[in-house]
């Protein structure tokens, strides 16, 4: 019997769709109530929003149940944007410890303070987290979870449709509109988080040799905006179009690995140049001795990075029974001709159904070790049974 299941609705009556996304979700598991359950509401009504997710939640009679409001929804193979839906997806995890946490942010004498992350436990193994963008301080938080949890973190900015005050958050049968909501598992997971960026790199690779904070002022001892003309004026005519149209930049987080490719870099936007410094401003922290190298995005290089990525995932393991998708809302139509495609790749890249997320804000999710936040990506949770023989001995 399958142990996840998918479902959609599209309905102007959100709480009519939410009742229909979580019974379709639940068909495949039979008898079996989940042990974690995510739903996503897309809808212009905060109040219709939490609504559904909490009458969603009330359907599913899942042990665990989180979810929150997006810009669109993704479940059953496809991808809705912008439309009155909702998507569910729910989970049967024998054996695994399920703990989920709502995070405020609350003012002290020492300045912001994050209150409700659970403690760490030694048999944790990855944490889920649906945030919202006005009220929660996402970028610095997931920063901090790599020393404060030491996990993967995974999950999505969730963004209401009127801005500060119309996110809605689910945790259980409570329904919240700041912070975060989320869950660590732990024990027998069989999960595996990681991050399509849809990048590809042009030009050469460089070492950062000035800089300030997050100006880039000299890269391999040239100004940087020579630099980067230099680079443009010998790409092809269609790169040149792409970077004209978003170049970013990807800075190495491991600088001691001999060869840098795709997953090694953290891409981050490129903000604006400063010709007066002929320095360019990126969206991080870049120090001298980084090495970086200019990237482009477009549909067919984010197709490739997706597809290179579930294939590699899909090497790992022996079957893949389900998956969570947060993808960027700059992505879908934005990106590709049809809001399905992430999810599609998804189901045929893996072998599988069982997959449902929603398109966010801001994606959260580790690369080359460490989690990030990120922007015009895909964060994935799999989850399956490892092959035998990458199973460490006693595990």
């Amino acid at each position: 019997m399958p142990r996840f299941g998918d479902g959609l609705a599209v309905d102007a009556d959100l709480v009519r769709a939410a009742e229909a996304a979580a019974l379709q979700a639940r068909r495949p598991l039979g008898p079996l109530n989940p042990d974690l359950a995510c739903v996503f509401v897309c809808g212009d009504d905060p109040e219709q929003v939490g609504a559904a997710l909490a009458r969603a939640s009330s359907v599913l009679r899942a042990r665990t149940v989180i979810g929150c409001s997006g810009s669109g929804v993704i479940g059953a193979a496809q991808g809705v944007e912008a439309k009155s839906a909702v998507s569910v997806w729910a989970a049967v995890l024998p054996g695994v410890r399920v703990r989920a946490f709502h995070l405020e942010v609350i003012r002290t004498p020492q300045g912001m303070a994050i209150l409700g992350l659970p403690e760490s436990a030694e048999a944790d193994e990855v944490a889920v987290l649906l945030a919202d963008p006005y009220s929660f301080p996402a970028d610095g938080f997931v920063e901090q979870t790599n020393d404060a949890l030491g996990l993967p973190l995974v999950g999505g900015m969730a963004a209401g449709t009127r801005g500060p005050g119309s996110t809605r958050l689910l945790l259980d049968h409570r329904v919240v509109d700041r912070g975060a909501v989320g869950v660590v598992l732990g024990g027998p997971v069989g999960a595996q988080a990681m991050v399509s960026q849809g990048c590809r790199p042009v030009g050469p690779p460089m070492t950062v040799t000035a800089s300030d904070g997050n100006l880039l002022l000299e890269l391999a001892g040239v100004p940087a905006v020579q630099k980067l003309q230099e680079i443009l004026s010998s790409l092809s005519a269609t790169d040149q179009a792409l970077a004209t149209g978003g170049l970013h930049v990807g800075i190495t987080i491991n600088e001691y690995l001999d060869e840098h490719d795709r997953g090694d870099y953290i891409v981050r936007g490129i903000l604006g140049l400063d010709q007066a410094r002929g320095a360019i401003a990126v969206g991080d922290s870049v120090p001298v001795g980084r090495t970086v190298r200019f990237q482009v995005r477009d549909a067919a290089s984010a197709d490739d990075d997706l597809r290179s990525m579930l294939l590699a995932v899909r090497r790992e393991f022996s079957a893949v029974e389900g998956a969570l998708l947060f993808s960027c809302n700059g992505r879908g139509t934005n990106l590709f001709t049809s809001a399905d495609h992430d999810v599609l790749a998804m189901r045929q890249g893996l072998s599988t159904s069982g997959v449902a997320g929603f398109f966010a804000a801001g994606e959260i999710g580790p690369v080359g070790g460490r989690n990030h936040l990120h922007g015009f990506s895909a964060a994935v949770l799999v989850f399956g049974s490892a092959r035998p023989e990458l199973v460490p001995e006693g595990a």
